[in-house]
């Protein structure tokens, strides 16, 4: 399936009654979330990439001296693996993954008392080199200086606003599979299912917004709320198993994605990647927001089907992949 451009309007939701338009927790009830690919004061940018370094980390599990190479790319917003191309000739058509929903808190080490914090988890197509559309679905996360955690899956169709779905409750520590799958460059579907409730909500949308295929991401996202990226929840640490992105012909796993951190204008890194097999990501929140990222180091091989208790190493990394996930299929 190939998708070409198409004209530019508002988009339409199909077969199912929409939720209501999403409204940002507590802080902002009165108006509209933003686009949740939004970057710094402007919530149509997909991502808000800062910049791109090469680490190179010894493979221990060869006998050469040779090492891996991979490129990190630096975002105010997004942390996660993206494809910028699919293979040769095609389009990306479908993502998928699932995770165990971690349960977010206010930081240790931030100075304000007031407002809430935020995190957003999902995959998508499009919307990292491709930017005028993105098919995406997730939960967000919202934790309040007051101690109260409010969880949310929705869908979007960007530019639109996300909406949420109505008929599926998000609880941490539940077993979650996020995919969609674009049926043609105008319409998809996404789908949330919660394997620890049974639950199951889908959306079929359509859109005059035209994806391209050209991007396959899995993200932990600090998203924007009026037109500002809203204060970054500590989020602990998530691990992406099952992650897949089809085409037309094949399915890719996640070796060949370029990793993404997410800093500031500072210099300051608040997650920490690392590519853990050929379908496992792990995204840990760095606590102390360290200069120097470990990103795509210390995690590779890990097995991810063992449940495993969450331990603390380096400076102020969580790096143990979040437990209980044994058998999650996409």
């Amino acid at each position: 399936m190939k998708f070409s451009n198409t004209i530019f309007g508002l988009a339409t939701l199909a077969l199912v009654s929409a939720a209501p338009s999403r409204f940002p927790h507590r802080r902002s009830q009165n108006q509209t979330r933003s686009g949740r690919a939004g970057g710094m004061g402007a919530p149509n940018r997909p991502v808000n990439t800062t910049k791109t370094t090469t680490s190179t980390n010894s493979n221990s599990a060869t006998e050469s001296s040779a090492s891996d190479s991979s490129e990190i790319v630096y975002s105010t917003n997004w942390a996660g693996a993206v494809y910028s191309a699919p293979p040769s000739g095609e389009t990306f058509s479908a993502v998928s993954a699932s995770f165990v929903v971690p349960t977010a808190s206010v930081p240790s080490n931030v100075d304000s008392t007031e407002g809430d914090y935020g995190v957003g988890i999902w995959v998508g197509i499009d919307g990292y080199t491709y930017s005028d559309a993105i098919l995406q679905t997730g939960i967000d996360i919202v934790v309040s200086t007051s101690g109260e955690i409010t969880y949310d899956a929705w869908y979007e169709w960007y530019p639109d606003v996300s909406e949420s779905f109505n008929n599926i409750q998000i609880s941490a520590g539940d077993n979650v599979t996020a995919s969609v799958t674009a049926s043609s460059s105008t319409s998809g579907v996404a789908t949330i299912e919660n394997l620890t409730t049974g639950q199951t909500a889908t959306m079929e949308i359509s859109s005059t917004y035209a994806l391209e295929g050209e991007n396959a991401e899995w993200i932990v996202e600090d998203y924007s709320v009026d037109n500002a990226l809203i204060a970054f929840a500590d989020f602990g640490d998530v691990t992406f198993v099952n992650c897949v992105a089809s085409t037309s012909s094949s399915s890719e796993g996640i070796t060949d994605a370029t990793i993404m951190d997410l800093d500031n204008s500072s210099g300051e890194i608040f997650t920490s990647v690392s590519v853990l097999s050929s379908s496992a990501l792990y995204v840990a929140y760095n606590v102390s927001g360290d200069t120097s990222s470990d990103s795509g180091s210390g995690m590779k091989g890990f097995d991810v089907t063992k449940e495993v208790s969450t331990s603390t190493s380096g400076a102020g990394k969580k790096m143990a992949p979040a437990s209980g996930f044994l058998s999650a299929s996409c």
